[in-house]
């Protein structure tokens, strides 16, 4: 019969049972002892463990790990909680049950002060057979072979255990004389394990595993609700020291204490603070200018693993990122922590800095934003991270349990509890409008349904006048990677009942009587609608082009005739939608007869807007117009992006007939043609893929009107399988471009595939729920 052993076990001197010790420090002081003393005669007849095979290759295989970099260079043991695990051990004689007994004690790494009480120290007896290991929550070992001086078992951590380093010592006795107590010199990282059903991430579907916990590459959508750009990133949670930083962070950065270290909710609220810098030191430093001296922009990065390698080595937070840089690594993080991640884009996202569930926008008399008043804000694009876990937290709801995707935001924009994070925020509670419920579900529910209010502004001792709301211009296009496929797969509806629905105003209404803020419930209404407005962008504008925005202005009245005055404005801005820089600006005057329309057109030149133009090439297009003789405004805003072009690859001209073989070498070129009308200088490509350790960049000095960048190199693929290689380029007058390639990798002719596998059968028992397809 299994059992748990709540307490260090020792040898009495009177009877041969054990008794609880409580005093780790003293366990520790007396095997210290024993190794250090010369062994006499008593001593020499216990049980010695001479070494440990830890199984590496079946263990990891069993548990999934097996892709760790840690794991293929062993230097550890890496199991996922829930799950057996197997030991091999070879002592300096045979092995007898009835004068031997042996224990095994694990112990968190960095806790100074382990506890049984704490469950960051756990001593085990194994018992005779391994058909029931205890409860699932509880920590098992059984005997599964006894051959001479060799003794096999399995060890489970419970379900519950927490996720960090732990360390094993193998205390051996001589039933009436004498111990002896032998550690293992390798780590042991215990993670999260959606494959087991008794841990708080198991995930179900087999696809869904595989897409969020073991893929190593994911796309993050990027640009704006009408030019939606994909771009490729490195999740590289399997590469070399991203495991080890993952770990250690939960401990450092994030002070979440050993004991606390199993529950994913507490994880995901850490890792949103650790993430970020900004309240202590964590891994990346946000900057959302257009100044990266001392650093990285954020557009060059190709992916999470560098990142983490520079921020393990240092530990100082790493120069610069934005929203997607710390979506991308967090992703990363609990991909190698075993919690099931993905990465989500929101266009024309809410940022609502005073919990009203509005984005309110400041005008002025002149038709311009104020922008000190306006401290709210419409994202081009946001994006962030849903973790997936069971939610015992929060109980059982109106529309059932809120287990599944949290919301998690790494991006520091305001403080949640003293410190800048987001969530988890259960997604099912933000859909319904529950913006009470922890953690910042409020928050999160404005970046996808808030209300867009326009304000005239006329003096602080004037009345506000309302002169627009916009109920449809947050929460576009919700997006994430689709399961094992290279495509979007748009999720809005998990967030939000669909617009213009009884469902979607009900939730708002409801949400708003939750908020206490006064703009909340400051709206007004205007009944004028002879005059209608309609703002027109071309979406499919190539940077290097120029392109026009139009105004259409109908009069509906079949009688009257209106004059409407007002402008056009084009800025360029940030994909924050601040720090706008004015492009152009065009004022107009019309005669509106009745039934009839006008159209205002402005045209924006490339040297108009080259200058200005942020390296996301992102613009805020703006028509403001007051109708002569009435109290009505209009006023209206819209993002816009121009596109660039993409990085094109070439592979497979090497010596294998135009295919790609594993291990065989192969010719690879890279091309990028210069959209602009002008020759770009200091051009360069970045290039990743697997195996490629470091990222491979190439330099090019200049490239005409109409000329084409282009990089040759010869790659190695490490294995057969699906491959896919990402590239960057950026030049003086051209930044974020990018481009990837998917492609098949044939194994060597030469190769004979095992039917059975590489790896024997393991015979480790399971639950049948428990079984890994």
């Amino acid at each position: 019969m299994g059992q748990k052993c709540s307490w260090l076990r020792k040898r009495s001197n009177s009877n041969e049972s054990f008794k609880c010790e409580t005093d780790a420090t003293l366990r520790m002081r007396n095997i210290n002892a024993n190794l250090l003393a010369a062994p006499d005669d008593a001593s020499s007849a216990v049980l010695g463990v001479q070494r440990v095979d830890t199984c590496l290759a079946d263990n990891h295989v069993e548990h999934h790990t097996s892709h760790f970099y840690a794991a293929a260079a062993k230097e550890a043991l890496i199991v996922r909680r829930g799950e057996p695990f197997r030991l091999r051990i070879f002592f300096n004689r045979d092995y007898s049950p009835s004068k031997d007994a042996i224990s095994f004690i694990f112990s968190v790494a960095d806790d100074s002060k382990p506890s049984p009480g704490h469950g960051t120290l756990t001593a085990l007896v194994p018992h005779d057979g391994i058909d029931y290991l205890g409860d699932p929550l509880e920590w098992g070992a059984g005997i599964e072979s006894h051959e001479g001086q060799i003794l096999t078992v399995l060890v489970k951590p419970p379900a519950t255990c927490s996720v960090t380093e732990w360390r094993l010592d193998i205390d051996t006795k001589l039933l009436g004389d004498g111990s002896r107590s032998y550690q293992l010199p390798l780590p042991v990282y215990v993670l999260f394990n959606p494959w087991c059903p008794d841990d708080q991430v198991y995930m179900a579907d087999r696809e869904q595993r595989k897409e969020y916990v073991m893929h190593d590459t994911t796309l993050i959508w990027r640009g704006s609700y009408n030019r939606l750009r994909p771009s490729v990133w490195k999740i590289g949670q399997f590469e070399r020291h991203v495991l080890e930083c993952s770990l250690r962070l939960l401990g450092t950065v994030g002070r979440i204490p050993p004991a606390y270290r199993g529950d994913p909710v507490r994880v995901a609220r850490a890792l949103s603070a650790l993430v970020n810098s900004v309240d202590d030191d964590g891994v990346l430093l946000g900057n959302w200018t257009e100044d990266f001296s001392g650093g990285t922009a954020p557009t060059k990065w190709t992916g999470s693993a560098e990142i983490l390698q520079q921020f393990h080595k240092t530990q100082k937070s790493v120069k610069f990122a934005q929203c997607w840089n710390f979506s991308g690594v967090l992703a990363t993080i609990a991909r190698a922590l075993g919690i099931p991640a993905r990465v989500i884009t929101c266009y024309s996202s809410a940022h609502d800095t005073q919990a009203s569930l509005t984005v309110d926008v400041f005008i002025d008399a002149n038709n311009k934003k104020l922008d000190a008043e306006t401290t709210d804000s419409i994202w081009n694009y946001h994006v962030w991270n849903e973790l997936w876990m069971q939610r015992p937290d929060l109980g059982i709801g109106q529309f059932g349990a809120y287990d599944g995707w949290q919301a998690v935001d790494a991006t520091p924009q305001e403080a949640s509890d003293n410190m800048y994070r987001v969530g988890p925020a259960s997604v099912l509670a933000v859909k319904h409008g529950e913006i009470l419920r922890p953690f910042d579900c409020g928050f999160v529910y404005s970046e996808v349904n808030a209300d867009k209010l326009y304000w005239r502004y006329n003096g602080p001792a004037q009345p506000l006048k309302l002169l627009r709301k916009d109920t449809l211009a947050i929460g576009h296009l919700i997006s994430t990677k689709a399961v094992l496929k290279w495509e979007r797969e748009d999720i809005t509806d998990s967030y939000k009942y669909a617009e213009r629905s009884e469902e979607e105003r009900n939730y708002m209404i409801r949400a708003l009587k939750q908020s206490r803020h006064a703009f909340s419930r400051y709206y007004l209404n205007d009944n004028f609608n002879e005059v209608e407005f309609s703002m027109e962008l071309k979406d499919d504008i190539k940077v290097g082009e120029n392109f026009t925005v139009v105004l259409k202005v109908s009069n509906k009245s079949t009688e009257r005739t209106h004059q409407a005055a007002g402008q056009l404005n084009c800025d360029a801005v940030l994909y924050t939608g601040v720090g706008a820089q004015e492009v152009k600006i065009m004022g107009f005057e019309l005669d509106l007869k009745p039934e009839s329309s006008e159209y205002v057109r402005m045209e924006v030149t490339f040297f108009e807007y080259f200058e200005k133009l942020s390296s996301q090439a992102a613009f805020q297009i703006s028509a403001a117009c007051h109708v002569k003789d009435t109290d009505y405004d209009y006023y209206a805003q819209d993002d816009f992006r121009v596109r660039k072009p993409d990085i094109k690859f070439q592979l497979g001209d090497g010596g294998a007939g135009g295919r790609i073989v594993a291990q065989q070498e192969t010719d690879v070129i890279v091309r990028l043609p210069n959209p602009l009308p002008i020759p770009l200088h200091k051009g360069l490509f970045t290039v990743e893929g697997p195996g490629i350790e470091q990222p491979l960049k190439f330099k090019i000095a200049e490239i005409p009107v109409g000329g084409t960048a282009a990089a040759t190199f010869k790659y190695v693929p490490p294995y057969a399988g699906r491959g896919t290689m990402l590239a960057k380029f950026s030049a003086k007058e051209l930044d974020d471009v990018d481009g990837y390639k998917h492609y098949e990798i044939e194994p060597r002719p030469g190769d004979v595939l095992q039917p059975n596998g590489s790896h024997r059968s393991s015979n480790i028992i399971r639950r049948r729920t428990d079984v890994i397809p």
